[in-house]
């Protein structure tokens, strides 16, 4: 594992687990090893802000939880800086639908490139298709099972090259293209998954509001299901979506790194 990503990923846990504490820059880089100025530097390459910045976005997300006591959930959620200034995503993301007949063929004669990339949020697995990124997971091991994709009888390629170049993409670190992601889910799931897009990054929404927005209010706890089922992490935004008291909730890939996530984006959004 690269030694300056393990150092970020630890800072990460660090500010999450201690951010009422306001740690300062010195006590941060000690923390992990390293002086203040090559921490400041090391974390901004990976991290994509500084800390200070990062730790702002995890105090902003404490607030709204604590508001969330005394206001209702939508004036806390939304109504404390998350979504006024956000902008929406670098890149445009598009969902394709698996039609019916890939599915029952299992993927026999689909080609598919995976690959590992390192994240500050961990190792991530991205697999493709001619037609967009069919998976992308945040995992703890190099290690890939064709069996539990909705594929197995594709004809899987090992490229890390391939998520070494996406990887920038999909953090929203260059500018490009649409991407464009190849799933297969229910009706509903895609209606889900869809709704999802129209979530700005620094924003975030109850299962009960997103439900709302599809012209489906009684539907949250279905919605909920969605999410679970996401293939996609990030690129479809599960990680914005929050518990109606105003916790953050459970998250496929852990509720530390969907904190992380949601104090990145904040952070970024400004």
């Amino acid at each position: 594992m690269d030694t300056d990503y393990a150092r970020v990923a630890s800072a990460i846990a660090y500010l999450t687990e201690h951010r009422d504490e306001q740690p300062s820059l010195d006590r941060l880089a000690a923390s992990i090893g390293l002086s203040p100025f090559h921490f400041q530097r090391t974390f901004r390459k990976y991290a994509g802000v500084t800390p200070k910045q990062f730790l702002a976005a995890l105090t902003l997300e404490s607030a709204k939880t604590l508001l969330s006591r005394d206001v209702s959930v939508a004036d806390a959620a939304l109504d404390v800086g998350l979504s006024g200034s956000s902008r929406l995503h670098d890149h445009f993301v598009s969902i394709e639908a698996m039609s019916p007949g890939e599915y029952k063929s299992r993927g026999e004669g689909l080609r598919v490139t995976y690959g590992f990339t390192q994240t500050p949020f961990g190792l991530m697995l991205v697999a493709t298709t001619t037609r967009g990124i069919a998976m992308l997971e945040f995992i703890e091991s190099a290690h890939f099972d064709p069996n539990i994709t909705e594929f197995p009888r594709a004809q899987f390629t090992r490229d890390d090259s391939v998520a070494d170049r996406l990887a920038p993409r999909i953090f929203g670190e260059t500018k490009s293209a649409p991407i464009r992601v190849h799933v297969r889910g229910t009706n509903f799931q895609l209606r889900v998954w869809n709704a999802l897009l129209n979530v700005p990054e620094g924003a975030v929404r109850t299962y009960g509001q997103l439900a709302a927005s599809m012209g489906e209010p009684d539907s949250a706890r279905a919605v909920g299901n969605a999410l679970a089922h996401n293939p996609v992490a990030l690129l479809i935004p599960c990680h914005r979506v929050i518990a109606a008291n105003g916790v953050v909730g459970n998250y496929k890939w852990g509720s530390g790194r969907k904190r992380g996530l949601l104090a990145w984006e904040a952070a970024r959004a400004g």
